[in-house]
């Protein structure tokens, strides 16, 4: 399956970043397609979208200052499929887009892709003491899949930390 492309431009408000493409999303070319994945939802309901957009609709997050990446460019099924060595070239990709684009703030859909990035065990939701590049704010914020257990209500919550930083 092809890697589904990048949503990204200069001196975005918000890259958000997650752990590779589902299947779903690479069947149809559209960031967080799986019908399971909540990502569209909590953008909406905490106040970074002025409506619930459709998968389909992914590239209108440039026209709202949000752009979106993964860590890893390969489509599978979970994430516990992602290699070692594709964490490693990934970290050094993301770590130049990052540098390249200089958003204001990297927004991690979930907690295991900032693990990934920064090396760091444990981190607290939200706003990250330092970055790992240099002139944005690491903000980690739970994975938007319908796996996760926290209620959509927290979930929200947390994202709504965007909204007062920018």
């Amino acid at each position: 399956m092809n890697p589904i492309k990048d949503h990204l431009k200069e001196n975005l408000k918000v890259i958000f970043v997650g752990f590779n493409p589902s299947i779903r999303s690479a069947e149809t070319g559209h960031h967080f397609a799986n019908p399971n994945n909540r990502f569209w939802t909590i953008l909406y309901k905490a106040g970074l979208t002025p409506r619930k957009l459709d998968t389909t609709e992914d590239y209108k997050l440039i026209e709202l200052g949000y752009g979106l990446t993964n860590i890893v460019p390969r489509p599978t099924k979970a994430a516990d499929e992602i290699t070692k060595e594709e964490y490693i070239i990934g970290r050094e990709e993301l770590k130049r887009k990052i540098a390249h684009y200089k958003p204001k703030i990297i927004c991690y859909v979930g907690k295991g892709v900032y693990q990934e990035l920064s090396g760091k065990k444990k981190q607290p939701w939200g706003v990250q003491e330092t970055s790992v590049v240099e002139d944005t704010v690491d903000f980690v914020a739970p994975s938007s899949s319908g796996l996760v257990r926290m209620k959509i209500d927290e979930i929200v919550e947390i994202y709504r930390g965007l909204t007062k930083i920018l």
